[in-house]
């Protein structure tokens, strides 16, 4: 079978893996959190919107790096971006943090793992955020799709990881 999917910083991640199942291990070693792929309602959902781009992001990796060594993998050109842009995933506590702040909370594990993407609930919970008020997300992995929608929205973020499948991700709308 001729494979044509080129990889690009855009190509879902679940693209990749059903065009190149060969690469999943490699996109797991890069990015150990993308080991969730497995799980059949994460693959279904998160990996449906997730990109190899946001997959480095995850990885703490530069994004053509990542992107080059899935290439190589699959015996496609070198790629090269001028610019790489991207979100910068923050961990460091803000000082706009206050827990007496929080007024919003979504523990979005039950919906994932029904199969349903909590990107709605968020969007429609941000939209309706005081100013100064905080949002806290729970999830099982890194959500960057929804982190660039929040960002895209003037939402500041903060990611507290408090296990390697738990992560706490509290949003503030830009001042």
């Amino acid at each position: 079978m001729d494979q044509k999917l080129i990889i690009t910083p855009k190509t879902k991640i679940l693209q990749l893996i059903e065009a190149y199942p060969e690469l999943e291990d490699l996109l797991i070693e890069a990015a150990p959190a993308f080991k969730k792929l497995k799980n059949p309602v994460l693959r279904k959902t998160v990996a449906k919107v997730a990109t190899v781009q946001q997959a480095a992001t995850i990885g703490n990796l530069k994004v053509q790096e990542l992107v080059n060594r899935l290439r190589a993998k699959v015996g496609q050109d070198a790629f090269s971006e001028d610019g790489e842009g991207g979100l910068t995933i923050k961990y460091d506590q803000p000082a706009w943090h206050n827990a007496s702040k929080i007024t919003k909370h979504l523990d979005a594990r039950p919906m994932l793992d029904a199969g349903e993407m909590p990107v709605h609930q968020v969007m429609a919970d941000l939209k309706s955020l005081p100013k100064g008020e905080i949002y806290e997300l729970t999830v099982p992995l890194l959500t960057i799709p929804l982190i660039e929608k929040a960002a895209s929205l003037g939402f500041d973020h903060w990611v507290e990881k408090k296990e390697e499948d738990l992560f706490i991700i509290r949003f503030l709308q830009d001042q």
